[in-house]
């Protein structure tokens, strides 16, 4: 008897089915409430983080230089120099040192700024219009449109007025050096107020050692166990950011000097000046290179005249900071210490975007204190491994 054709078509549907993979569904519970609290602490604390920046800024920085100082200054005390001693001689002989590198090198720096907007003209008229080549249509199309313009414009002005139409003239105020002298010292005064709330917070964690440590173990806990479980971690998240912090400044140095050097040899003007901004740029990951190697490119272009060794310059700088990047900050940076580049590229950003220039500076020294902190903690160990390499 032949078979019922239903039985075949379910037959083939059953092997069908038994050949697709089994659907694999992830369980994943989600509080709205808890998520909800996350989202408004986070706005919170942005909002409070950008509208009190005039006071998180200085104190942040004056942490991360107590964690770079504080080796000199262990060093001092262990010569029998006491230690708040030890920290006013530091923070004086650097303020010092670096007042009188500025003041000496303040007119070379003027010079180098006002060069850069005649540097990007003169760039941008050579490639448009090289030279030994005609101008092109545009460029001629464009001239006869500047001279018809102004052409319009002197026979505008030089129209005779008719009756009753009364004629406005706008008269530029007076200089008055009253006032820019007084913007002047305002935001000097400034200035030096940042400076000297960064050295005093710095001066004032330098002297205290490690007090604040043993403040925090205290209110860990009764039990011994926990206050040394609390005093492991604090001490591994001192030594790895100041290695960090260490790292970064003799790596900033080293970039300094070698750019310096590099420009000196070239014959480019004012390479000390050039070699300060590639070091305190080196603090700015990506951003910093790209900002050193393109002022750089269009100096050299104004100085030298030719395209051939404005490219020379900048890809000296670019193979200053990739050598620094790629070769010597992995061989002195731990493997803790390593951080994913597309955190630090987007912390970078939102950082800059919060604080502006201070943010690029201290996005990744933030970065790190962030990371240090989750990896010691249970409930945050998967922040510190996403901002982990």
């Amino acid at each position: 008897m032949a078979p019922h054709a239903g039985s075949s078509e379910e037959a083939e549907n059953g092997a069908g089915a038994s050949a697709e993979p089994a659907r694999i569904l992830l369980h994943m519970p989600v509080d709205v409430r808890s998520l909800s609290l996350v989202v408004l602490a986070t706005l919170a604390s942005v909002f409070t983080l950008r509208w009190a920046s005039a006071v998180f800024i200085p104190v942040l920085v004056g942490v991360l230089f107590s964690y770079a100082l504080s080796p000199v200054v262990d060093w001092l005390q262990a010569r029998r120099i006491p230690r708040a001693a030890s920290a006013a001689l530091l923070i004086l002989g650097i303020v010092s040192g670096v007042g009188a590198a500025a003041y000496s090198l303040s007119d070379d720096a003027s010079k180098l700024v006002d060069l850069l907007p005649a540097a990007a003209r003169k760039l941008h008229d050579s490639v448009r219009s090289p030279p030994g080549r005609p101008d092109n249509t545009l460029t001629t199309v464009q001239k006869a449109a500047a001279q018809i313009e102004q052409a319009a414009e002197e026979s505008t002005q030089a129209a005779p007025l008719s009756r009753g139409v009364q004629r406005v003239q706008i008269v530029k105020s007076k200089f008055d050096i009253t006032d820019h002298l007084w913007s002047g010292t305002v935001g000097l005064l400034a200035t030096l107020g940042q400076i000297g709330t960064v050295a005093l917070i710095t001066f004032f964690l330098l002297a205290s050692g490690d007090q604040f440590r043993r403040k925090l173990v205290k209110l860990a806990g009764p039990t011994l166990s926990k206050k040394k479980i609390t005093l492991q971690a604090l001490n591994q998240i001192h030594d790895q950011i100041q290695r960090y912090m260490l790292v970064q400044l003799f790596t900033s140095a080293v970039v300094g000097v070698a750019t310096w050097l590099c420009f000196l040899a070239m014959g480019l003007e004012n390479a000390a000046v050039w070699g300060i901004a590639a070091g305190v740029l080196d603090l700015v990951p990506y951003v910093g290179s790209v900002v050193i190697a393109t002022g750089a490119a269009l100096v050299g272009f104004l100085q030298f005249g030719t395209l051939e060794m404005a490219l020379l310059v900048s890809g000296a700088s670019l193979l200053i900071h990739a050598m620094e990047a790629f070769l010597l900050t992995p061989w002195l940076t731990s493997r803790a210490n390593k951080m994913n580049p597309v955190a630090i590229f987007v912390g970078v950003l939102a950082w800059g975007w919060l604080w502006g220039v201070w943010g690029l500076l201290l996005g990744v020294p933030i970065l790190v204190v962030i990371k240090a902190i989750c990896d010691r903690i249970d409930d945050f160990k998967s922040v510190g491994e996403f901002l982990g390499d």
